[in-house]
């Protein structure tokens, strides 16, 4: 029986997924993690605390945070590719994402163990829940196109970014109570805060993903001998492959997708590290600003996704882009704390939309009808993937060449500009305006 298309419950629960999972990208990704891991992963009883053993490797704890998101990152782009074909090939693509979520969700429960001296636990938690929490969103992504007609993909996908933002920000603001007024909670220690914000994530993620994983519809195997999945796993990807650089306007809006995707979570994933370095901002201001940012992050999704059905999904992201490009500009002078603040308003606003804005029109791109959905988006998320692992590297290698951050940001300038290149003959593409008109 094939499934129901724009069926409510399945649309409202495919976009709760999003409530589900963020809070792994605010809390884990973004806010208290990234605070508590320098402090927790340290050699006990050492006179260089902050240097640990990896490998055989002596590394600063604070190169070893970078190298796990690159690691995850990388680890990303090359298996969900291979794996999106066996999923669409042996019909289990909610299995794997199921696989993916539960890494995930377990993977924060673990780092409730991760007290002091403990990195492998923080490092490989912390690992695996990035991997976790990547692997599963292609699933899930990718159940877009077959539950939804296009016509309702930039709302839905607005929905979904937006449920996120706000289930994250609730979330965080509870355990943000732990850290700052332990009195509440009988004088818990901030370690110890810390570590059940973690626990809370964990739990949060694994019992919310149940309405998801309940209601989105199960996929038919391609042949009824499943013997061989791993072949049919690269014959599947073979095809696809062959289908996305044949489709001249999903190589050019994947282009222009790993331009500014680079250009936007350089700035969520190193935001936060310009305001401490080059501005001196205290811990209070910048976690005021990254809740700023998911908040102001709800409307400009919702937004975005108007604008999308007023002048068409290409012209809006263009209409994103450029607006990027003036916030990366504007960033350069930023000198004070107000400014700084109305600088991550305009991000929070434009990163929610260029969010669910992708999403939705990568979605639209793929042809209609198509049922390896999970195979087309899995390209999609190598762009995601591998576009973060070079912008943060970039980021960094620029710093390390100049002494100087702010050039970093003028670089953001200039992959901003050049994503809009690739935008460009999709405003002329007969087959593109079909789609969105």
């Amino acid at each position: 029986m094939e499934q129901q298309l724009n069926d409510k419950k399945t649309l409202n629960a495919w976009a709760f997924y999003d409530w589900a999972n963020s809070v792994h990208s605010l809390t884990i990704t973004s806010a208290i993690f990234p605070i508590y891991f320098p402090s927790a992963a340290i050699t006990l009883g050492s006179t260089t605390p902050g240097i640990i053993s990896i490998l055989g490797f002596e590394l600063s704890n604070t190169v070893v945070f970078s190298y796990s998101i690159s690691v995850a990152f990388f680890a990303l782009a090359i298996l969900m590719p291979f794996l999106s074909g066996i999923a669409d090939y042996t019909g289990s693509k909610k299995s794997f994402m199921r696989f993916f979520c539960y890494l995930g969700s377990f993977s924060c429960i673990a780092l409730f163990f991760f007290s002091k001296g403990h990195y492998y636990i923080g490092t490989l938690g912390f690992l695996f829940s990035i991997i976790g929490w990547g692997g599963s969103m292609v699933f899930y992504n990718s159940f877009l196109p077959e539950i939804a007609t296009p016509d309702r993909f930039d709302r839905l996908s607005a929905k979904g970014f937006t449920l996120g933002y706000i289930g994250s920000v609730l979330l965080l603001v509870q355990n943000l109570t732990m850290l700052l007024k332990p009195e509440w909670y009988g004088g818990i220690g901030g370690e110890m805060a810390a570590r059940v914000s973690f626990l809370t994530v964990g739990l949060w993620w694994l019992l919310f993903a149940q309405i998801p994983l309940h209601y989105l519809p199960d996929s038919k195997a391609k042949e009824k001998d499943q013997n061989q999945w791993w072949l049919g796993g690269f014959k599947e990807l073979s095809k696809v492959f062959k289908e996305v650089t044949a489709n001249i306007e999903i190589k050019n809006f994947l282009f222009s997708f790993f331009l500014f995707n680079m250009g936007a979570q350089t700035v969520m994933y190193l935001g936060a590290l310009f305001g401490s370095q080059e501005l001196h901002l205290p811990e209070d201001a910048l976690i005021i600003t990254i809740l700023l940012i998911q908040l102001v992050a709800i409307p400009g999704a919702y937004f975005c996704a108007r604008l999308s059905g007023w002048i068409g999904n290409i012209k809006a992201l263009g209409l994103i882009v450029l607006v990027w490009i003036f916030v990366c500009a504007y960033a350069y002078t930023v000198t004070s704390q107000f400014n700084f603040y109305l600088l991550a308003t305009a991000i929070g606003f434009v990163m929610g939309g260029i969010q669910s804005n992708s999403r939705a029109t990568y979605a639209k791109l793929c042809p209609k009808g198509e049922k390896d959905t999970a195979s087309y988006f899995s390209f999609y998320d190598v762009c995601d993937r591998m576009s973060t692992v070079i912008g943060t590297f970039m980021f960094g290698l620029v710093i390390q060449l100049t002494g100087n951050m702010r050039i970093s940001i003028l670089v953001l300038v200039l992959v901003f500009g050049a994503s809009l290149l690739f935008l460009l003959p999709l405003l002329k593409s007969p087959k593109a305006k079909a789609i969105w008109g």
